[in-house]
């Protein structure tokens, strides 16, 4: 969020590119967050294009019916989670859609509202949840876990190498309630070093991803979501971090193969069949404008895939 008002989403051009929505095609924004690919797509699928937007986080809920209001019945705003793509679907009468974006990132808006807790650039309570009525708190993992388990879980969840020197000055340091609290902890843990990120960067990578069961969620949901393709609709996810995107990458190469056997076996007796082709062999970045006007599109990587 900047003066208020949400940023055009990571990957807008290439997004609206890949998907090619057209009217009357059905679309569907698995994290609709403020709107603004699924204000795209309605917008390219005119007149008659249809879309279902959902999102976990109320905020986000709420911002995305303000932006897509003007689309009228053509929008369909839902509070729920990507895992439940199919159910809703199911709920309002459509079998498959002709296109799906799924944005696995971190919102503006989330890291810029100090109580969500996501951010450790200001000051709040260690939430970190994207819908903050379902399940345990970051502060709850700080605060509950033993040794062993938080050091597994930053390393699990934030490749930090320092996971064993900061999951025990976590605990030594206990209770931790607050963002700034645990990144001071987090900092002094780690002491100076050459890298030019904060050294509380990973750490809480790692508590945001085991709050929201992100990497697990991510797994559980591709093949659904390629399920629910039309043939020659396209599936375009994008990641943010090399976990997110070595579990998009793996399925997509999964389920692009007729055969997943072992490469030494020498019959194949797996009956796999492949569904989808590759669009892009290589993940697609943004480009340098974006990535001046929007800093934390950096890291963005955008895989797309086609239903056969």
């Amino acid at each position: 969020m900047e003066t208020g008002v949400p940023h055009r989403p990571v990957l807008y051009q290439e997004i609206i590119q890949y998907l090619a929505p057209f009217s009357p095609g059905r679309y569907l924004d698995c994290t609709a967050g403020a709107g603004g690919h699924s204000k795209g797509i309605l917008e390219a699928s005119a007149p008659d294009g249809q879309l279902v937007a959902l999102d976990l986080d109320p905020d986000a809920v709420a911002l995305a019916r303000a932006t897509l209001a003007p689309f009228g019945s053509r929008a369909i705003v839902k509070h729920a989670s990507y895992t439940e793509s199919a159910q809703v679907l199911a709920e309002i009468g459509w079998q498959k859609v002709d296109g799906i974006v799924l944005d696995l990132g971190v919102s503006s808006m989330q890291l810029d509202q100090a109580e969500r807790g996501f951010s450790f650039q200001q000051n709040g309570p260690l939430d970190m949840r994207f819908d903050p009525t379902r399940g345990p708190s970051a502060a709850d993992l700080v605060n509950n876990l033993d040794e062993k388990a938080l050091a597994d879980l930053i390393w699990r969840y934030g490749e930090e190498r320092y996971s064993r020197k900061i999951a025990r000055a976590i605990v030594q340091a206990r209770p931790l309630q607050t963002t700034q609290e645990l990144a001071t902890v987090v900092r002094s843990a780690i002491g100076r070093t050459s890298e030019r990120q904060d050294p509380a960067t990973r750490t809480f990578q790692a508590l945001r991803i085991a709050v929201n069961d992100e990497l697990k969620n991510i797994q559980e949901a591709l093949p659904q979501l390629i399920e629910l393709l039309e043939s020659n609709a396209r599936l375009a996810v994008i990641s943010f971090h090399s976990l997110e995107d070595r579990i998009v990458k793996q399925i997509f190469q999964r389920e692009s193969k007729d055969c997943i056997c072992p490469p030494e076996q020498p019959i194949c007796t797996c009956g796999h069949h492949a569904s989808i082709k590759i669009i892009t062999p290589h993940p697609v970045v943004p480009q340098e404008e974006e990535k001046a006007l929007n800093p934390r599109s950096r890291s963005a990587k955008l895989r797309v895939a086609q239903k056969l």
